[in-house]
Formats: C-alpha cells, sequence, structure tokens
C-alpha cells in the first residue's frame, strides 16, 4: 500500500471535513431541538453526506473525462478552493466555500436541517466533493488506492457523527477556545496540503516541461 497516498487521503478528508468544527454548527442549528431530535437529525445529515461523497467518487472521474477537464487543471482548481477554504479557517471566518451569506439566511426557513446545512453545504460541500474528485483522479484507477479514499472519508465521517452525537458534551470538554485551536491546526495542515496539489497540478503541465522545437 503507498502510504504517502494513504496519509495525504485521511489527513485531506480531516481536514476539509473538520469534524470538531461540526461542533458548534450542530449545536447552534438543532438548539430548540430535545436530544432525541437532535441525534436523528445527525444520522441522517452524516448518511446524506456519505451517499453524496460516495456518488462523486464513483462517477467523478467520468464527469472529468465527459467535461474534458485534466487531471492537472482540477488539481490547480481543487488545490486554490482548498487554500481558500484554510485561510478562512485560520482566521475563524465563515467559509464561502461551504456556506454564503444566503444559504445562511435561507437555513432559517428549512425545516430539515439535516440535510441542508449540516450535510450540505457544511459536511459536503464544495470543499469535500473537490477533494474526493481530486483524490480520486490521483489514484489512476487503482483499486487499493480507491479503497483508501473510501475508507479516509469513511473514517472522517465516523468521528465527524461521533462528534456530532455528542456535541454538547464535546464543547464542555474542549469549550469553544479548544474547538478554535483545533480548526487553526487543521486550516494550517489543510493550507499545506493545498499548495502541494497546486505545485502537482503545475508539475503536470507542459509549462514546466521542455518542448522540442
Amino acid at each position: 500500500m503507498d502510504a504517502a497516498f494513504a496519509i495525504t487521503a485521511v489527513a485531506t478528508a480531516f481536514t476539509i471535513i473538520d469534524p470538531l468544527g461540526m461542533v458548534p454548527l450542530t449545536l447552534s442549528v438543532t438548539a430548540t431541538a430535545t436530544s432525541d431530535v437532535r441525534r436523528k437529525l445527525v444520522d441522517r445529515a452524516v448518511l446524506v453526506a456519505a451517499i453524496v461523497i460516495a456518488f462523486m467518487a464513483v462517477l467523478g472521474r467520468a464527469l472529468l473525462h465527459y467535461l474534458g477537464i485534466t487531471l492537472s487543471a482540477f488539481s490547480i482548481a481543487g488545490g486554490i478552493l482548498l487554500l481558500l477554504i484554510s485561510i478562512d479557517m485560520l482566521f475563524a471566518r465563515p467559509s464561502g466555500a461551504k456556506k454564503t451569506p444566503e444559504e445562511e439566511r435561507d437555513a432559517v426557513e428549512h425545516d430539515n436541517v439535516a440535510v441542508f446545512p449540516l450535510a450540505i453545504p457544511m459536511i459536503a460541500g464544495p470543499g469535500t466533493i473537490a477533494t474526493v474528485l481530486l483524490l480520486v483522479s490521483l489514484s489512476h484507477g487503482d483499486r487499493q488506492k480507491l479503497a483508501v479514499v473510501f475508507a479516509a472519508y469513511g473514517l472522517a465521517l465516523l468521528v465527524t457523527w461521533l462528534c456530532m452525537r455528542g456535541a454538547g458534551m464535546v464543547l464542555k470538554a474542549a469549550g469553544k477556545t479548544g474547538v478554535a485551536v483545533v480548526t487553526r491546526l487543521l486550516g494550517i495542515v489543510l493550507s499545506a496540503l493545498a499548495v502541494q496539489f497546486i505545485i502537482n497540478g503545475l508539475a503536470r503541465t507542459s509549462l514546466f516541461h521542455a518542448t522540442g522545437p
């Protein structure tokens, strides 16, 4: 097994989904719900997010091929998107790549908070979808690497589910400061991964390869 690829997949999955970062949001959008209702909402949110991620992982390569998008272009675009998200994480700003102000206002009018905004766009948002497509593309059809990608996101979703299920206890134990610190640390890791994705994409383009006369 490619250990470097596995580490990259796991680190990317955890940083982009940010399980601890889901704790405050879970508490805020389910503030008026009972404990039982909150648990059901969390279960549904993670399930919907898992379906979306799996769907994109399976059809991602075919979608890129149909649209005529090269792996280099997607790697660069995905890296830029991740870099923007990491900057928002570092400065504790709401990420526009996950949720726009308009979507945040509309969330108040939605009864099913499990699907919106918890599952989409907070867990399975554009950033998550971009990283899934990127990692699947980088696997080049290798079944072992594809299994690693599924396992990495499955593990990240499991930890996210546990954090969201125990949102009250996690926030009480870690405190707002603890959650903020972890989110910033994940932002640093994500920014480094984002830059590496951009470098990898540029390295595969003709700009960095000598061409004959």
